[in-house]
């Protein structure tokens, strides 16, 4: 391409101190060097993992930074070593990276690469330089990926191409939101067919859980949410019932143990990443044989406090990050299942904005009134 090489102006959605609206900015994208890959983006979700950063309640964000991790995009440019990718392909950037050299790559049982933002900073690139510039001022970078810019460059580690025909507006979605949450149902909890579940906090997150439940086979799905405007779209994608905390007066782990027949459920899943919730969701678990799996990311420092007995009885608790997708190897096969219609996506997108609204698909989301928000460049 005529970029190739050179530094592209564009805009860029820039975060300069936390918990204020982004500012459209015209930034400088440097080229990518060796192993990294330049990425036009057009289109990208809003998750509530770029709120957490924005609110300062993720650890270890640097400002100014390019926030956005769930998009999709064609490849302008690539570095030197870069083999699997060329100009054109399209593409979806990777929270979570996948080295394939790592102990945790290597192994079977785990996605959590050594590259990860959990294991090592991703404010700057591998090479501890940023490829921003805004104002003479340097823009550090978010996950690799900072998607909420015209073009942005990402690791090779952290990018895959996908297939050619997926349309760009449900490629992004598989960039974070349903691929975390459908693979914490089959993949972390391995939902059983005729099993019955409960999914805390029905968001983009715990809607895909839904979906994987039901793909699963389970028999009942329970939805919890104090937000009931989303239960229409929670029994689209599968749940069978919908129930809100604040319609009882007793803690709702009890609510779903009468509802199960003083049992509990045999699996239930915490996608809001509140420690009180994460606590609840294990007490519905069925003794003996139930799990319960955290998905939401819960505030820098936050803990629990809970009885050993919880899990001396047999419940098995559990964490998810992606999903548990190694993701360059799985993230291009979920794509090609849902060209082959093996689930449907169309629950998850409430809105569509052009990128200059930016704000505006956070205020949506603060007032709940969005499941996923995608924006267009």
């Amino acid at each position: 391409m005529e970029t190739s090489g050179k530094v592209i102006k564009c805009r860029a959605a820039v975060a300069w101190v936390p918990r204020k609206p982004l500012s459209i900015e015209e930034v400088e994208v440097a080229p990518p060097k060796a192993h990294e890959v330049r990425v036009k983006i057009l289109t990208t979700g809003i998750c509530r993992t770029d709120d957490h950063a924005l609110e300062g309640i993720m650890g270890g964000i640097e400002f100014p930074v390019i926030l956005g991790h769930e998009a999709a995009g064609i490849v302008e440019s690539v570095g030197e070593g870069v083999t699997d990718l060329k100009p054109g392909d399209k593409v979806i950037p990777l929270c979570i990276p996948q080295c394939r050299k790592c102990s945790s790559c290597l192994h079977p049982k785990t996605n959590c690469c050594f590259k990860t933002h959990l294991k090592e900073p991703q404010n700057l690139m591998p090479d501890k330089t940023s490829r921003f510039t805004c104002k003479g001022t340097q823009v550090h970078h978010f996950l690799w990926t900072s998607t909420f810019s015209e073009y942005t460059v990402v690791p090779d580690d952290a990018i895959v191409k996908i297939d050619a025909d997926v349309p760009l507006d449900k490629a992004c979605l598989f960039g974070c939101g349903f691929s975390t949450g459908y693979g914490a149902a089959i993949n972390t909890a391995k939902v059983e067919p005729g099993s019955t579940c409960a999914v805390f906090g029905l968001g983009g997150v715990g809607l895909s859980v839904v979906i994987g439940c039901k793909a699963a086979g389970a028999t009942r799905i329970i939805g919890i949410d104090i937000n009931k405007d989303k239960f229409e779209k929670a029994k689209q994608c599968g749940a069978t019932e919908c129930i809100s905390p604040q319609d009882y007066d007793r803690p709702i782990q009890e609510v779903l143990i009468g509802m199960t027949g003083g049992e509990g459920v045999a699996y239930s899943f915490e996608c809001i990443g509140n420690t009180d919730v994460m606590k609840a969701a294990l007490e519905a678990c069925h003794i003996g044989y139930g799990t319960s799996v955290i998905i939401g990311g819960a505030p820098t420092g936050a803990e629990i406090s809970f009885s050993p007995m919880l899990l001396f009885t047999g419940r098995t608790w559990k964490g998810s990050i992606f999903g548990g997708w190694k993701s360059k190897d799985c993230v291009p096969k979920l794509v090609s299942d849902y060209m082959a219609k093996k689930f449907n996506l169309e629950g998850l997108v409430t809105h569509t904005l052009p990128f200059d609204k930016i704000n505006e698909g956070f205020e949506l989301l603060h007032s709940g009134k969005s499941i996923r928000c995608i924006l267009m460049f």
